[in-house]
Order: structure tokens, then sequence, then C-alpha cells
């Protein structure tokens, strides 16, 4: 990367930073996939209880197998022959998880999180309940402001989980929200977190492209 570009964004960051952590929200800078399990291995102990929020982003930085091999609780979701009520159970038990790990949809450089959610499980955990919440988004998922964060939600995180969950919406069909009643429709808890308790909450931010 050009260095005169490296730098304004480093300056932009520093802003980032600052602006996170005067929401309570602390902010991490990562280079890549290993240093990310690297501060996992640091922050979680043996038999502390793990929960997981739907993301394509812990699958596609190892996080969900990391997990089942640490010597961890995990509350794993994605455990093959699961039943409907026993994904549910799981999702209820996530909610008082000593550590609840999970990405988000946008985040912007005024120290705000956007998620769209179809059960509302993830982002009931986000907001209240586990004692530590992980947050981990590529470099895409940062934009300036809210309208550019939910513009990017209705027309590519929507549409593409969507298409991912097999669903039979108009978005999959048209490529963006059309703001559907389609019994299939996974965009029903609109959810922007500002603030947090402090020390409850950290975002780290991965240097590569990750999830949508």
């Amino acid at each position: 990367m050009d260095q005169n570009i490296q730098k304004i964004l480093e300056i932009k960051n520093k802003k980032m930073q600052k602006a996170f952590n005067q929401n309570h929200i602390e902010l991490l800078f990562l280079d890549n996939k290993q240093e990310l399990l690297n501060y996992l291995d640091s922050l979680l102990k043996d038999d502390q209880t793990v929960g997981v929020g739907g993301s394509m982003t812990l699958f596609e930085t190892g996080v969900i197998n990391y997990l089942r091999n640490k010597p961890v609780r995990f509350l794993d979701r994605y455990q093959e022959g699961l039943s409907r009520d026993e994904i549910e159970d799981v999702f209820h038990q996530s909610l008082l998880a000593d550590v609840y790990l999970t990405s988000s949809n946008a985040i912007d450089r005024n120290g705000n999180l956007y998620n769209i959610d179809g059960n509302g499980n993830r982002v009931a955990a986000m907001i209240y309940g586990p004692k530590k919440v992980i947050v981990i988004v590529g470099m895409n998922k940062i934009f300036d402001d809210e309208d550019s964060a939910i513009q990017h939600i209705k027309n590519i995180s929507c549409p593409a989980n969507a298409l991912r969950l097999h669903k039979n919406t108009p978005c999959v069909q048209v490529g963006k929200c059309v703001d559907c009643q389609s019994d299939d429709r996974i965009c029903s808890a609109y959810v922007k977190i500002a603030r947090q308790p402090l020390s409850r909450m950290t975002v780290l931010v991965i240097n590569e492209e990750l999830g949508y």
C-alpha cells in the first residue's frame, strides 16, 4: 500500500478507535486470522462457557473449529444432528455465556454497530446477557456513517445471507432489500448499538475482507 494512503488510514483508524472508546467499546486492529486466534488464546479460560452468533466470519477465520478444540464449554449451535428445539435451547443458554463471539453486519467510524437479525438471538446477546462480547469484523464492514452502513446491510448483507440460507425472498431475486412481507424474511430486528457498559464489548477488526 502507498505510504501516504497508509498514513491517512492510520489517522482515520485512530479517530475511530477514540469514538468507540468514548462509547465504552474497545476497538482493536489485528493484521490477520492468526493474530485473532492468538488473542482468543489470551482471553479464553478453561471451562468458560462460550456462545456464538450466526456468522460467516467465524467460519472464515477458523473460530468455530478453534472453539471445538478448546477446553471450554462451547455452546455449538452448528453441531450436527441438533433438532430445532435443541438449537433454540443453545440460543437461550448462550444468553448466559461467559463469552459471546459474533460478527456485525456493519460498523461505522463514529463508534456504532449495526445489525439486522431474523430470530433476534444474536442481537439480544450482543445487547445484554453474556459477560463479555467479542465482535469480529473484516475491513469491508467499516463505513463512514450510519447511512452507508445501512445501505450495505440492505444491498449486500441481507440478500447474500438470504441466498446462503436458501430463502425464497424478493431480495434474492433483485439483489437488494425491498422491505418484503415474505414468511422467509430474515431481517426482523434492526439494532444500532451506540454504547455499552464499560469493559463488556470488544470489536476486533481484521485486516481482511470477511463475511457479508
